[in-house]
């Protein structure tokens, strides 16, 4: 069983940028289906971002396309989402999931994922 535990969460202004990070432990890195999700109070956890299990591609939910971006260092067992143009929407826990398994229609299906980190906590002010 893999552990997650990502990092890199904060507040910041709208227009600003963070970088997430997640770091596994545990388990063969390369061999995982990866990706990120994020839960805002009160909302369902919906998907962010992902590669495939083989890495070769990546997807984004249309609302953080040509802002985020989804990568990773198979040396540091570390996958990473680069967050820019943030705005107050963006404001949630953001959660990285990995799975083993996990076919391209499923892949932004939080089920689909049974691995997953603490959370970290993104704010957005306006």
């Amino acid at each position: 069983q893999v552990q997650l535990v990502e990092s890199g969460g904060g507040l910041v202004q709208a227009g600003g940028s963070l970088r997430l990070s997640c770091v596994a432990s545990g388990g063969t890195f390369s061999r995982y289906a990866m990706a990120w999700f994020r839960q805002a109070a009160g909302k369902e956890r919906e998907f962010v971002a992902a590669f495939s299990r083989t890495g070769g591609y990546t997807y984004y939910a249309d609302s953080v396309k040509g802002r985020f971006t989804i990568s990773r260092d198979n040396v540091k067992s570390t996958m990473y989402l680069q967050m820019n143009s943030l705005n107050p929407e963006d404001t949630a826990v953001y959660y990285c999931a990995f799975g083993m398994g996990v076919i391209t229609s499923s892949t932004r299906n939080k089920d689909a994922y049974n691995n997953w980190g603490q959370g970290t906590q993104v704010t957005v002010s306006s």
